[in-house]
């Protein structure tokens, strides 16, 4: 899509909805973020049912941080692929404490640069929790485009007699069943 497209869909979706919000429940800057973090291939409601448990016990990072795994798990446990999601968020609460004084970065690289924090991430919660407008960030490049050239990773096909995938890649570089 060509830049002033996006510019025009941008400016008729702020006249729709002069302000968007997420559907997650939050207080702070923190607690967003990991709301974020756990909706990942999940419902907001599924997230928020969790971190409604969660938050009163966990509310900084610190705090998150001495829950540890194990017992982050047992509150995002209905949450899919929680034990992944469990070691990104302590890892990121820890690296929160550690790099950050326990406060959420302002800036995309310093969001982007914590564990399980993309770029849909990171716009997100600057958006969001900190106001700051991130339409500039959508790319219009090929490069964010799939196809012939891209180099994102596609899903492998399932063997017909296996329930395993198998891939591998080709010497193009494109991954291939086998």
């Amino acid at each position: 899509m060509k830049r002033e497209k996006v510019v025009e869909l941008f400016r008729r979706l702020r006249a729709l909805d002069p302000s968007p919000t997420t559907e997650l429940h939050y207080r702070t800057p923190f607690e967003l973020l990991v709301a974020v973090i756990l909706s990942a291939q999940a419902t907001d409601a599924g997230v928020n049912k969790a971190t409604k448990k969660l938050f009163p016990v966990a509310r900084t990072p610190q705090a998150m941080a001495d829950l540890g795994e194990e017992n982050l798990k047992r509150y995002i446990a209905t949450i899919g692929l929680y034990n992944a999601k469990a070691k990104n968020v302590i890892a990121t609460s820890r690296a929160l404490v550690e790099q950050h004084g326990g406060k959420v970065p302002r800036t995309r690289e310093a969001l982007e640069a914590l564990p399980g924090v993309g770029r849909k991430t990171a716009n997100v919660v600057l958006n969001t929790a900190f106001g700051e407008e991130t339409s500039r960030s959508i790319r219009t490049s090929s490069a964010s485009r799939t196809g012939p050239g891209s180099r994102r990773a596609r899903p492998c096909a399932r063997s017909r007699t296996s329930s395993k995938k198998s891939c591998r890649r080709s010497s193009s570089g494109t991954r291939t069943t086998g």
